[in-house]
């Protein structure tokens, strides 16, 4: 799909990747089979859509701006290419057959949104693959203690495997990000071994924390878990929150009452 005659606008954070090496590599990473259930997030101008298209017999592609999505739909025929115009943060990919691959070179202004809106199919999810920017990479694959890690690293990694595969240079796109991007694969963990009782709550202590993560988990956690709850899992109070692991999370939230949601649904 011809680039020059659409101009890229900023309120989308369109940023439209052109390298043919990277579009293999990528392509490679992700290895297509023909039954898969494709979805692509942020097609654009195509540059991934015509190397899937090869590989698959069908896909999926979501594309927020409407004349991207019309000439998306003017280059492939509908029964190969099923074009939803609309907003990925508020697509449904429930509504898709399972299990689902979801790929895309995703804008830097949704990325954090969707991928916590993601976790919320990942029972339906093969695996995801995104360009995103590297500093958000990096903090999704970070490890315990390290600058990067947070409540992202924790979150996603509770749910997923996450792996930075490359680094993509600010050249493989028009126009060029001020940054550096990376691509990511994401895997869902089995259901077996998540182990929080309430993911609701989970995700409250994981906030509560890192909403002040240079205070102490005494001072962090106050009014979500007491000094004497953690003492008693054997944690340490006067640790911070970079330093606890994504089971010790769980293990806090699964040593705490359940929220009103997840005691409605238990009863």
């Amino acid at each position: 799909m011809a680039a020059d005659s659409h101009r890229p606008r900023r309120r989308f954070g369109q940023h439209f990747l052109h390298d043919p090496g990277i579009v293999a590599r990528i392509v490679a990473a992700i290895d297509p089979r023909p039954g898969d259930v494709l979805v692509e997030i942020g097609p654009g101008l195509g540059a991934l859509t015509a190397p899937l298209l090869a590989r698959v017999e069908r896909l999926h592609a979501v594309e927020l701006d409407r004349d991207l999505a019309a000439r998306l739909r003017a280059a492939h025929p509908p029964e190969r290419l099923v074009v939803h115009a609309g907003d990925a943060l508020r697509f449904d990919f429930g509504a898709l057959p399972a299990p689902l691959r979801v790929v895309g070179n995703l804008p830097y202004n949704i990325s954090t949104p969707l991928l916590f809106r993601l976790t919320g199919f990942a029972a339906r999810v093969q695996d995801l693959h995104f360009m995103l920017q590297r500093e958000v990479v990096d903090r999704m694959v970070a490890a315990t203690s390290s600058p990067d890690y947070g409540r992202l690293s924790v979150m996603l990694q509770y749910r997923f495997e996450t792996t930075r595969l490359f680094v993509v240079g600010p050249g493989a796109f028009r126009p060029p990000p001020k940054v550096e991007s990376a691509v990511v694969r994401m895997v869902p963990r089995p259901a077996a071994a998540l182990g929080a009782r309430d993911p609701v709550l989970l995700a409250r202590v994981v906030t509560a924390a890192f909403t002040k993560r240079r205070k102490t988990l005494r001072n962090a956690l106050a009014g979500v878990a007491d000094e004497a709850t953690l003492r008693a899992l054997d944690i340490d109070p006067r640790l911070r929150p970079e330093n606890l692991g994504v089971d010790d999370y769980v293990r806090i939230a699964n040593a705490l009452p359940s929220s009103p949601v997840q005691r409605e649904r238990a009863g």
